[in-house]
């Protein structure tokens, strides 16, 4: 469910209508509905309310907006960071260093010394190497590090191959034949406190089948390791389920039914579970709206150029994935369109051969479910500048990322002075 609805024939961001925020901020814009962000941090709360202290940790790379951050850290959520700059974002937005696990397969020395220094709960770690390298910085600066090990289960998550991330042959995590041997070594090693272990199988999934395999091999894990000794007191089980994209297509399962399985194959762990849901949050909870610049018959294509492009909103170009696209004032029947951007790529593309209400030079539309890696993805190819960010709560609204002016992205440039004129 979202909060983005048709008011007097007018697509809306709950009390506000989107004519009305394009005209005060210009387009291309994100909107962000507080309210779907809300309502889904309680729902997947309700969900895992069987279990014992569960910990939500937001995935931040799904949209790291500190405004977005803070209303989330309201709702009592912490966060998965995999960066520094993450970390931070965190942390700026209010959630507490004792909620904050940092996963990444390739954290630097600074980056590991950055989040000791914050008191961040967990660092999952992904090798290794990793490990001994925590182990000598966490040790030089008088800390003890506690860590999850990062396992790869060699689960098929069944998604798309982008996003895959727990097959042996992804880059993630430790193979799971090997965990128990370094996880016996990690406690032994100075500055090294194991807390648990830590698996992420994939993003989108929409067949539970694959997560409840996972799940399972992790327990017996669990079992194995404490057979031998070993103190085990969380487990993280990573993020991944789906949201819809497409309409036309079945439902993806329901954060109700994931919880389930989760009591379901985790009773008699004993153990604190963690989580790292972001698209599930903020996927719908966010648009991309952007005005038609032209219509352009082609040989074989009628085309609709936005302003908005793949720089934007890359995840079609990138993924080649579905995103429904509404007119903001929608007209009655249909009309086949390829839907574009302006940028210098023939890949600047959103829909091919889609049908959807007609549309006119002038006309806004808005580019739905861009609230999960919009935004936190874009960039300045072609030179064109950022676009703003803007959260609706009710009949209120806040630009929360001004948009980038020209100078501003100009200014980042540095011209040596031998190149300067008369040097």
């Amino acid at each position: 469910m979202d909060h983005f609805q048709l008011k007097d024939g007018v697509l809306h961001a709950e009390d506000l209508p989107l004519p009305a925020i394009a005209e005060a901020v210009g387009t291309p814009f994100y909107c962000y509905s507080a309210a779907t962000l809300r309502r889904h941090a309680r729902v997947m709360k309700e969900a895992l309310s069987a279990l014992d202290r569960p910990l939500i940790a937001f995935a931040v790379k799904a949209n790291p907006n500190v405004a977005v951050l803070s209303l989330l850290a309201k709702e009592g959520l912490g966060a998965d960071v995999v960066s520094e700059g993450e970390m931070l974002r965190a942390l700026k937005a209010g959630i507490a260093p004792g909620r904050i696990v940092f996963s990444g397969v390739g954290k630097t020395d600074h980056e590991l010394r950055a989040a000791l220094d914050a008191g961040i709960l967990q660092l999952n770690v992904e090798s290794e190497s990793e490990l001994r390298r925590l182990s000598a910085i966490a040790s030089g600066m008088g800390r003890t590090a506690e860590i999850a090990l990062r396992v790869n289960p060699d689960v098929d998550a069944g998604t798309h191959a982008k996003i895959s991330t727990g097959k042996a042959e992804n880059k993630f995590g430790i193979p799971i034949d090997r965990v128990e041997a370094l996880y016996a070594e990690a406690s032994t090693l100075p500055g090294i406190r194991p807390a648990g272990i830590a698996a992420h199988i994939g993003s989108q999934l929409f067949d539970l089948a694959p997560m409840e395999a996972a799940f399972t091999k992790l327990g017996h894990l669990v079992g194995r390791l404490r057979g031998a000794g070993l103190s085990v007191t969380r487990v993280d089980l990573g993020g991944g389920l789906g949201i819809p994209y497409d309409p036309s297509l079945p439902l993806p399962p329901s954060p109700a039914d994931y919880g389930a399985m989760v009591a379901r194959v985790t009773t008699g762990w004993n153990v604190q579970l963690m989580f790292e849901p972001g698209r599930l949050i903020a996927g719908n909870a966010g648009i991309l709206v952007a005005r038609v610049i032209t219509l352009k018959s082609g040989a074989a294509r009628h085309f609709v150029v936005l302003d908005a492009a793949m720089n934007d909103l890359i995840r079609p170009t990138l993924y080649g994935v579905y995103h429904d696209i509404r007119a903001v004032v929608p007209r009655p029947g249909t009309m086949a369109a390829t839907v574009v951007g302006p940028v210098c790529e023939t890949g600047d593309m959103f829909a091919e051969d889609r049908r959807i209400t007609p549309v006119e030079e002038g006309d806004l539309v808005a580019l739905m479910t861009a609230g999960a890696y919009g935004a936190t993805m874009a960039s300045t190819y072609n030179s064109r500048p950022l676009v703003p960010e803007v959260l609706v709560d009710g009949d209120r609204m806040a630009v929360i990322r001004p948009r980038q002016t020209l100078e501003e992205l100009v200014g980042l440039d540095r011209v040596p002075h031998w190149l300067k004129e008369g040097a």
